[in-house]
């Protein structure tokens, strides 16, 4: 999870000031966590929590209203700080970068994307938005249980029919600013798909330009599952976090090392 997380502050400066290149200061000082930080914690404390629908919902409602001003798209502000538990159809690119924990909790993949499904909608039910999460998830979940890139690729494409085909010089110099689940998730796929490792995975996706810390965190969360974090930039994403997102980090790990015993 602290894939996502990291692809999220390192792409938090450019979201509005796109970079065409890969070249680019990895963490800079006005770097900072944003909505897709914590809303990934969020889904993470809600599986812990039990996993139901209302887990989710209160565990979004409650981060959201901790971090008001963390950058979130117009319907999902409305939603989260009203009384209001029903989704919107939304189609956004929300439901597939907070889905990080989903791809690492389950033991099959058929459970991980029937989660992913669940997670998403309680806000984005929409085709789109569910299709995006579970994608997502399942590239998680393939990547951390031994499947290479060609497999993960050949089993999004079969399964959600994104195409995968393009490459990153094809993608960059048209892409722009898009909030959708259907021009994000397939071109974060990509950038993990081009990557040599963990960090040269986030700095494809930030090249591309367009909703630059959403597609790093997704790109981000499938990169850790294939080659783990590096200790030192997890040590530094820390830095830029508060306790609340650092203890439900911490609560993760711990459980995710609990598992592995």
């Amino acid at each position: 999870m602290i894939g996502a997380v990291i692809g999220d502050i390192a792409g938090s400066v450019y979201e509005w000031n796109n970079i065409k290149a890969k070249e680019f200061p990895f963490f800079q000082d006005k770097c900072f966590f944003t909505d897709d930080t914590v809303m990934t914690v969020a889904v993470a404390e809600g599986l812990m929590n039990g996993g139901k629908k209302d887990d989710f919902i209160d565990a979004m409602k409650k981060y959201g209203r901790i971090y008001p001003d963390a950058g979130y798209g117009g319907r999902f502000g409305s939603w989260l700080f009203s009384e209001d538990r029903e989704p919107y159809h939304s189609w956004g690119n929300g439901s597939a970068m907070r889905t990080a924990a989903v791809g690492w909790y389950f033991d099959s993949l058929e459970e991980t994307r029937r989660m992913a499904a669940l997670a998403a909608g309680v806000t984005h039910d929409h085709p789109e938005g569910i299709k995006g999460a579970e994608s997502t998830a399942a590239a998680i979940f393939l990547a951390r249980t031994g499947h290479g890139k060609a497999e993960i690729k050949e089993y999004v494409e079969r399964e959600f029919g994104y195409d995968l085909s393009r490459t990153l010089d094809e993608i960059r110099p048209g892409y722009r600013f898009n909030e959708s689940c259907q021009d994000t998730v397939p071109q974060a796929i990509i950038a993990f798909l081009e990557s040599t490792d963990f960090e040269d995975a986030i700095r494809n996706a930030i090249s591309l330009g367009g909703d630059s810390d959403t597609l790093a965190a997704i790109t981000g969360s499938i990169a850790e599952a294939a080659y783990g974090v590096p200790r030192e930039l997890k040590e530094k994403a820390w830095e830029y976090l508060d306790e609340p997102l650092r203890s439900v980090l911490r609560r993760w790990q711990c459980r995710q090392e609990t598992n592995s015993l």
